[in-house]
């Protein structure tokens, strides 16, 4: 058994047009999956094409995953385009709201809890449904769900109540899936990058006091990127993790050590 193919594996992976979930996105490709990203405009269709080979096909949904009608229709949209099968869902989408915690808007709290937490839930229930169903009728092989957590699932950050807060949801969140699902031949499991070099924290990277106070901190030197993913998430998405439920794993240059 080759334990990181995915060739023959269908796979889902939101957020998939830029930062994180564009690197994953590449790394099951590179591994042999067919996926479609979803992404919240029409550019998820120019990314999806530019990622599509020779060997592997890249397709493109538009999803506003604010919006619960759309995310069901997004996700049937891109069960179809997979010819009615998943075997690999990833949950890479994410918003972020900076304020003073006195001062947090409750509109902020509201969308940022809809797209990092629940969408993330109901993602997750669907992905399930199908995975168990066919398992059901016929074990194939397990199923993965890999959701995206965060440093600040562990720690609270400053003047980000909501993300951390879904970050937090979200590690306790992927414990309970796996607790119900992991007998039924579903892993759940989770990634929790570190600090990344990514639109989402431009307001740091441009901060040349705390930039410089994280990098200080991270054993490995450097903030992260999309390509630091692509291992962890082969990991979890292959039959190299089939024993593997539950866990949160930091993928942090080391920070979480010091």
């Amino acid at each position: 058994m080759k334990l990181f193919d995915l060739h023959g594996r269908k796979a889902i992976v939101t957020g998939g047009t830029r930062g994180l979930g564009l690197g994953m996105a590449e790394a099951l490709l590179e591994a042999g999956a067919e996926v479609v990203i979803l992404g919240s405009s029409d550019k998820v269709h120019e990314v999806a094409s530019g990622l599509s080979t020779s060997t592997s096909a890249c397709h493109g949904v538009v999803v506003d995953l604010a919006r619960r009608q759309q995310r069901s229709e997004g996700f049937d949209a891109a069960l179809a385009k997979l010819g009615g099968r998943l075997d690999i869902l990833v949950n890479a989408a994410g918003v972020q709201r900076r304020h003073p915690s006195e001062h947090f808007p409750a509109d902020d709290w509201e969308a940022v809890l809809e797209v990092n937490l629940t969408a993330v839930f109901e993602l997750c229930q669907l992905a399930a449904r199908h995975m168990l169903k066919r398992n059901v009728e016929g074990p194939d092989g397990q199923g993965k769900i890999i959701n995206i957590a965060s440093l600040l699932s562990f720690f609270g950050g400053m003047t980000v109540p909501a993300y951390a807060a879904s970050k937090g949801g979200v590690m306790q969140l992927t414990k309970a899936l796996a607790n119900e699902w992991a007998a039924k031949g579903i892993n759940v499991n989770a990634i929790a990058p570190g600090y990344m070099a990514t639109d989402m924290n431009s307001a740091l990277l441009a901060d040349e006091g705390r930039n410089a106070e994280i990098t200080a901190r991270i054993p490995a030197g450097r903030w992260g990127n999309g390509d630091d993913m692509k291992g962890p998430l082969l990991f979890l998405a292959s039959p190299a993790s089939d024993y593997v439920h539950g866990v949160t794993l930091p993928v942090d240059g080391g920070y979480l050590g010091r």
